[in-house]
């Protein structure tokens, strides 16, 4: 891999998708930062090796306009587009009974609209460079469901239907299209779970403890490189053996 490479990734700005981040730009790929916020991509864009190869997009993932906008101005830069990492999502975690319509739509729009949004726009770029690698960034929550979370479990279930209908669709374009599930991942967003509630979780864990983002960036690294060619429409589970 060299800086000719360019990718996009979504959610850039903290958590997984910052770990992602420095694990491509560690590979010399040239980054399409997006997140809402502009001042987060900066100083994560200051951070990365190799900063002059990287750009920001200050986006917000689920306006379709905005999204292609993005998408073209990247084209534009590189002129060419490699690698689409849909990994921004959001939760709004409340019982179905509490839960309101607001917390059911932003939560869709983010997590599963953005990742159509990204893919919609960025795959005929894709398509006549006849190469292209997608990974999108689910959970086992799409996978298993979880209580109070019927919400953001659609969206995440949502995503591992779409990605396999990609990979069937744009197989003979070059283009792969793969599901990474993780499990609970040390981030801002199980931080604020309660104690007791990762107590609980953990003891569910065959490993005995949360993954790091870097568990999850190491798998993206393996599905956009040649060594997974031939691998599309999965669904890789990095969870610590909970799925099981």
């Amino acid at each position: 891999m060299d800086n000719k490479r360019v990718a996009i990734i979504t959610g850039a700005s903290r958590g997984i998708g910052k770990s992602i981040a420095f694990a491509l730009a560690n590979e010399g790929i040239s980054l399409a930062l997006v997140s809402r916020s502009e001042e987060s991509l900066e100083k994560l864009k200051s951070e990365l090796p190799n900063s002059n190869f990287h750009s920001v997009f200050p986006c917000d993932v689920s306006n379709f306009e905005e999204v292609g906008k993005v998408v073209k101005n990247v084209f534009d830069k590189y002129e060419r587009i490699d690698y689409l990492i849909n990994n921004a999502g959001i939760t709004r975690d409340t019982l179905l009974l509490r839960m309101r319509e607001e917390d059911w739509d932003s939560v869709i729009a983010i997590n599963l609209k953005g990742v159509f949004n990204f893919t919609k726009h960025t795959i005929p770029y894709m398509a006549k460079q006849r190469s292209g690698k997608i990974v999108n960034i689910s959970s086992i929550v799409g996978l298993m469901g979880n209580p109070g979370q019927s919400n953001y479990a659609a969206s995440k279930s949502g995503i591992i239907g779409f990605t396999k209908s990609i990979a069937k669709e744009y197989g003979a374009k070059g283009i792969t299209a793969n599901v990474i599930a993780p499990g609970f991942v040390e981030t801002d967003m199980t931080a604020k779970l309660p104690e007791k509630v990762k107590e609980e979780y953990i003891k569910a864990i065959p490993l005995k403890r949360f993954g790091k983002p870097e568990d999850i960036a190491n798998v993206v690294k393996f599905l956009i490189s040649s060594d997974a060619d031939y691998i599309t429409g999965e669904t890789i589970n990095v969870s610590g053996g909970l799925y099981i």
